[in-house]
């Protein structure tokens, strides 16, 4: 039998048998405000977290009890709706979809969750309540690439199509006829996506996500991981002989300061950029053996401008990547534009606050957008913020599926930016192999966290 498999039957046995004793008694078993045990708990209330949380729930197991914990939520009072996100690296995205990459498995990925998003209606919606909405907006992506970069870009379509994305190439002269308000002089080359791509809306994702698990059955608690509880377990794990500890339960801090516990069988990191913190409390990076490796995954401050310019590019205005790392989307249609680059690895801005650095968008971001699109030289800046990366130091790549240093412990995290889109598809792809114990539909093995422990790092190019 699989291990994890095993481990999750053993648990939830367990479980069942104190239930059922119980109601031996005569007692009436109620569900407590707290939940002190669980089936699968998943650490992280994002996009992510509730992904996997819908996605395990709805494949229907009697008796899975699934618990969802988020540190962030600011409850201004007790209604659902007035939960606020308020460091949330999904809140603070600008929601971009692409197939644009240079992985294979990064293009299977945003395909389903391209046609999941597609058909949210259909997954997502509540009977009784407004279907949700995420504003899809499919203007496509369109990179832009220097003379050095040319091959790149034309290997990276060539897997992008046989893989099923519509994307096209364009030379500078058909760039320019179809994008006319663009300044080519110094492009080499370009692809554009042709359907898929664009960009939607996190927080309503988000939302619909978390109304739909909770609608199913899913507890969502708030509350900050402090520690984690282990029991001694006999089992070998992988080649050597070593007696390691299992997880078995976490302890939490509440919002009114008081500290809970919750058993679970399986637990999942989806912390997104407090992932490191969370998996170093699990004991990675502090153990022995698969376990003295550290997670990989930091926080990065990334910059999202906002700007006005009444004369820019108007309905047909794809998601713009220039060579130089800086993006480009127009936010609705009154001349308001979103912006970004992301800064050298030598000039990475402090994670200690959610502050915007003075004079970034004056002194590089806006000299770029305005050479590329030389109406932007009159633009305005309308506001800034900032939100977090869960960046992987590794390789830039996502880590998805079971430790193996652990028996009941599973990661979804380091997307490096190109988490929320992915999403859906991973929150499948986790259900799988939690409940199947194999990828079924797209193979995510190359992402498994044994890449690093062998360091073969699995290079994604098209990091934006």
């Amino acid at each position: 039998e699989n291990p994890f498999n095993r481990t999750f039957r053993i648990f939830a046995d367990d479980f069942r048998d104190i239930k059922n004793w119980i109601l031996g008694t005569g007692m009436v078993l109620k569900s407590p405000k707290f939940p002190t045990h669980c089936d699968v708990l998943i650490i992280g209330g994002g996009v992510m977290g509730f992904s996997i949380a819908y996605w395990l729930q709805q494949r229907g197991l009697e008796g899975l009890k699934i618990v969802v914990v988020e540190k962030d939520p600011s409850v201004k009072s007790g209604n659902f709706n007035n939960l606020e996100y308020l460091k949330s690296t999904t809140a603070l995205s600008v929601g971009g979809i692409r197939q644009q990459f240079s992985l294979k498995e990064n293009i299977e990925l945003s395909l389903y969750s391209a046609e999941f998003l597609r058909n949210i209606k259909h997954h997502l919606s509540i009977q009784g309540e407004d279907p949700p909405n995420i504003d899809f907006n499919p203007a496509g992506y369109l990179f832009l690439a220097s003379e050095k970069n040319v091959q790149r870009i034309i290997e990276n379509v060539k897997l992008q199509t046989s893989l099923g994305a519509k994307v096209e190439l364009l030379s500078p002269e058909k760039l320019k006829v179809k994008f006319p308000w663009l300044n080519t002089e110094d492009v080499a080359i370009a692809s554009h996506g042709l359907e898929n791509e664009g960009w939607f809306d996190p927080w309503s994702l988000l939302q619909a996500f978390k109304r739909k698990a909770i609608y199913l059955g899913v507890e969502f608690l708030h509350g900050e991981v402090t520690k984690f509880g282990f029991d001694e377990d006999n089992e070998v794990i992988g080649d050597d002989s070593t007696k390691y500890e299992n997880l078995r339960r976490v302890f939490l801090k509440l919002p009114d300061g008081t500290q809970k516990s919750i058993n679970f069988a399986i637990c999942i990191i989806a912390a997104g950029a407090m992932s490191g913190q969370v998996a170093r409390l699990a004991g990675m990076g502090i153990g022995t053996g698969p376990r003295v490796a550290p997670l990989p995954v930091v926080p990065r401050k990334r910059y999202v401008h906002v700007v006005h310019c009444p004369e820019g590019p108007g309905m047909n205005t794809p998601l713009l990547i220039d060579y130089t790392g800086a993006y480009l989307r127009r936010e609705g249609i009154g001349g308001h534009y979103l912006c970004g680059l992301s800064p050298p690895e030598t000039e990475e801005p402090s994670v200690d606050n959610l502050n915007v650095e003075e004079n970034y968008f004056e002194e590089k971001v806006w000299p770029i957008i305005a050479h590329r699109v030389p109406v932007f030289e009159k633009c305005k800046l309308k506001n800034s913020w900032a939100g977090f990366y869960d960046f992987n130091t590794f390789d830039e790549n996502a880590f998805v599926g079971p430790h193996p240093g652990y028996n009941n412990l599973y990661l979804a995290t380091g997307f490096s930016g190109h988490g929320i889109q992915q999403a859906p598809a991973v929150g499948r792809a986790m259900m799988e192999m939690i409940l199947d114990g194999k990828f079924k539909t797209i193979d995510l093995t190359r992402l498994h966290f044994q890449r690093f422990l062998e360091d073969k790092p699995l290079w994604e190019t098209n990091i934006v």
